[in-house]
């Protein structure tokens, strides 16, 4: 009776319907019996493959395990897919001191946004020595510094 109930054609079309991977789901989780947050996988045709949120551990479960996502799931999923595709892309990574040695060349912009190029001549604590070979010598932070290709 309950394997019947499991595989009933029925609560699987009404469970898929509105469901789509990568989405987000309530499942139950069988060990306590408590409902837990997972992303879809994979889905085949009588079980769902779901990625735990908490302890990213993958489940196979019967659709009959999956609380039903909401019709209006999948319009609210692509709009926030396309506030993703409208937001700025993450900035990239400062450098720090482990990015630069002694004798590559290096650019950075002055007080009056002059680009400066020179040579790191000594890495200290917080800043980087410079010399540009124009006689003058410069103390730059790594967060202002990036590489010079010499082609």
């Amino acid at each position: 009776m309950i394997e019947r109930m499991l595989a009933d054609p029925r609560r699987i079309i009404a469970v898929r319907v509105n469901m789509h991977l990568g989405q987000t789901v309530r499942f139950v989780d069988w060990r306590d019996g408590s409902l837990r947050e997972g992303k879809v996988l994979a889905m085949r045709d009588t079980q769902v493959t779901l990625q735990d949120l908490t302890e990213r551990r993958e489940w196979k479960l019967p659709y009959a395990a999956i609380e039903p996502p909401a019709p209006n799931a999948t319009a609210r999923a692509q709009a926030q897919m396309r506030e993703q595709e409208l937001a700025p892309p993450p900035a990239a990574p400062k450098p720090t001191r482990n990015d630069f040695r002694c004798g590559e060349k290096v650019a950075f912009e002055d007080k009056y946004l002059q680009t400066v190029i020179g040579t790191i001549v000594r890495i200290n604590d917080r800043t980087v020595s410079i010399d540009p070979g124009d006689g003058t010598k410069w103390r730059v932070g790594f967060a202002l510094l990036r590489h010079v290709l010499d082609v």
